[in-house]
């Protein structure tokens, strides 16, 4: 496991860029809820997901954020690079 620092819109960009059924995919291998890889990407629905040690900084693009974890980054990353199949939905 591994830290990270990287703009909010750089984030956002990656999982924008994802195919359909990538979130999916990432869930389902890391045995997490949907709604915690979303949060992972910026998303903010607690109520079914879960924080996953992203701790954002305001500033330029978007702010900074930290990622404790580098995990689904590293997943969504080989995905775009069309080394990983994901999930169709």
């Amino acid at each position: 496991m591994s830290t990270t620092t990287i703009t909010f819109n750089q984030l956002r960009k990656i999982k924008d860029s994802l195919p359909d059924g990538s979130i999916r995919t990432i869930a389902e291998e890391l045995n997490l809820d949907v709604e915690t890889v979303r949060n992972y990407f910026g998303g903010a629905n607690y109520d079914r997901g879960k924080s996953v040690g992203i701790h954002l900084e305001q500033g330029p693009d978007g702010g900074i954020v930290e990622l404790d974890d580098t995990t689904i980054l590293e997943m969504a990353r080989e995905i775009l690079k069309g080394k990983k199949p994901q999930v169709q939905s």
